[in-house]
């Protein structure tokens, strides 16, 4: 019997870990999408000790959990853009993604309940993922400090607030 997916907010302790799978998740699908620099500048920006910094400002982050173990993990800048998110590769395709941004957007509208749009600037191989939330891509690949990317928003239906199907 497998256990029970739960989503919540990290728990300071959870840090190490969480860098942990972000690290080895990138490593093993992003990673060899960028260059040198850009691998060096995305495991700068996540490394140890880097979380509690962003936290103090402007950011905050769910962990999906399964049993004792953290599967995935999604950080959302000022209430309105996805920073992170990522998935552990044994947990792939089971719906963990779309679980951590259905419950990051609710997060987010019970801080900002006027939320117009939800913005990601999404790998390239992320791209059709994202499509199937409902962003679109809102400008051309991009890369900067080596970072290759492509930025997506999803509008709010009618003012309610962004959502996922």
């Amino acid at each position: 019997m497998q256990a029970t997916l739960v989503i919540r907010a990290m728990e300071p302790a959870e840090e190490a870990e969480v860098c942990g799978l972000i690290a080895r998740v990138f490593r093993g699908s992003v990673a060899p999408l960028y260059s040198e620099q850009g691998v060096d500048e995305f495991l700068n920006y996540v490394r140890p000790g880097s979380i509690p910094v962003r936290l103090k400002r402007n950011h905050f982050v769910l962990v999906a959990v399964q049993g004792e173990r953290i599967v995935g993990v999604a950080e959302v800048r000022d209430e309105h853009h996805i920073s992170l998110l990522f998935v552990d590769a044994d947990f792939q395709k089971r719906g963990i993604g779309r679980a951590l941004v259905r419950q990051a957007l609710e997060s987010a509208r019970a801080t900002r309940d006027d939320l117009p749009a939800v913005t990601v600037n999404s790998s390239p191989n992320a791209v059709s993922f994202y499509r199937r939330l409902g962003f679109e891509p809102s400008g051309p690949e991009q890369t900067i400090d080596g970072l290759s990317f492509v930025p997506m928003i999803q509008r709010s239906p009618e003012g309610n607030g962004p959502g996922i199907a």
